[in-house]
């Protein structure tokens, strides 16, 4: 059995409309948001095993900031391929997880995870900046990851708290 917490980026910055996107910071709503929403896992005593984020900034930093506040004391793995992924590079990444890792978090972009996350478990809500959807995987191995195997755990974001 694994868990795997899909976590989308803090909220960004529109503020300088030259930067390219994948240059994007948080603004300060993100700033705020990460390390709070990484402090509600820490609560539940989550502690991820591994930690695969885009490269783009606005992820990179929610990824980061995610880390320190959950004592993550190792790389993260940033992978290309989740920035403007398609759900099956999304699938391509969890098949290729190590297997001995038990505790996944992913951290990307909508409307990727979003169209993830229906495939996998039928969820039609929108992830919200910084939101975390939690979910157990019961296959064999990654590679046979699929509908059948995975279940929805919980979801939570920070307007719930505001």
């Amino acid at each position: 059995m694994k868990k795997i917490y899909i976590i989308r980026h803090a909220k960004s910055s529109w503020k300088d409309l030259n930067l390219d996107d994948f240059e994007r910071p948080l603004n300060k709503r993100g700033q705020n948001d990460a390390p709070f929403m990484a402090k509600t896992l820490k609560k539940k005593g989550v502690k991820p095993d591994i930690i695969i984020s885009s490269p783009a900034l606005r992820a990179k930093t929610t990824a980061q900031i995610i880390a320190q506040e959950v004592g993550f004391k190792k790389s993260i793995l940033y992978i290309e391929k989740i920035y403007e992924a398609e759900v099956e590079d999304l699938y391509d990444v969890v098949r290729n997880i190590d297997e001995k890792y038990k505790t996944v978090f992913i951290i990307g972009h909508n409307p990727g995870l979003n169209m993830f996350v229906e495939s996998l478990i039928g969820f039609h809500e929108n992830i919200p900046t910084c939101g975390i959807l939690e979910l157990e995987i019961n296959c064999k191995n990654n590679k046979d990851i699929s509908a059948s195997c995975s279940e929805f755990i919980s979801f939570d974001y920070p307007k719930r708290y505001k």
